[in-house]
């Protein structure tokens, strides 16, 4: 990779890392297409796995008490048998595909988001297993996992105290089980310093902004960058056909 691409990659995981501390979600959204535009789709998504998961890990240190084990496991469970099947896709389809399944997954899971989808099939233990098994899936092939984990969270009727240290606590998991299927992303040792000190700064600039924007207009901004990157990859594995 060449310094401007460096450069890029730094400032990429450095905005990612930012609205996840400032919103508890986004860092996958946000980066992704950007990071598959970069690194390729495989790289991407290893890359987008070991990050979130570093985050969520350090984020679930303070409010780990919160989780609900009953309420996690399904959602474990069913993501873990599904982890592998994503890894397939992603080491299967030629790059134009790839890139086209990823930016709609992303671009799909946004506009649901958005919408706030209420679904009877999303509730109780059922839910928790379709949620979970979709989440893992896309986790391992697009390395974006929160979207169904966040329907579910709706339809149960969770507060954002609730959802928070559940969501961390689903993404440790989740990111471990695609790392231990994906693998780590082969960067320079250069390369992985500037990931961690943009994961770090991204995590100091969150919080100083967490307290200057309102959360729904940080949630907004976030789920619109993650549609302009999906509708972006979209568009670059249309152009690759």
């Amino acid at each position: 990779m060449t310094v401007t691409e460096d450069v890029l990659l730094t400032g990429i995981v450095l905005l990612g890392s930012s609205v996840q501390w400032l919103t508890g979600m986004g860092f996958a959204l946000v980066a992704v297409p950007a990071l598959i535009l970069l690194l390729g789709p495989a790289q991407g998504v290893a890359l987008a796995n070991c990050a979130a998961g570093a985050i969520c890990l350090v984020g679930l240190a303070g409010g780990w008490r919160l989780v609900r084990p009953r309420a996690m496991l399904p959602l474990c469970a069913a993501a873990a048998c599904t982890v592998p099947a994503g890894t397939w896709v992603t080491h299967r389809l030629p790059q134009p595909w790839l890139l086209l399944v990823m930016g709609g997954l992303v671009t799909a899971a946004v506009l649901l988001v958005m919408r706030g989808a209420r679904v009877a099939a999303l509730r109780g233990t059922r839910g928790a297993v379709f949620a979970g098994a979709a989440g893992g899936f896309m986790n391992s092939a697009a390395g974006v996992g929160g979207p169904p984990f966040s329907l579910y969270a709706v339809n149960a009727g969770w507060t954002v105290r609730e959802f928070v240290p559940n969501a961390m606590f689903y993404g440790v998991i989740v990111n471990a089980f695609s790392v231990a299927s994906n693998g780590v992303p082969g960067l320079r040792g250069v390369q992985w310093v500037l990931v961690i000190g943009a994961m770090g700064a991204g995590g100091l600039v969150g919080r100083w902004l967490a307290s200057r924007i309102p959360e729904r207009r940080a949630r907004l901004l976030v789920l619109l960058l993650a549609l302009t990157g999906g509708i972006t990859a979209v568009g670059k594995g249309l152009w690759g056909l």
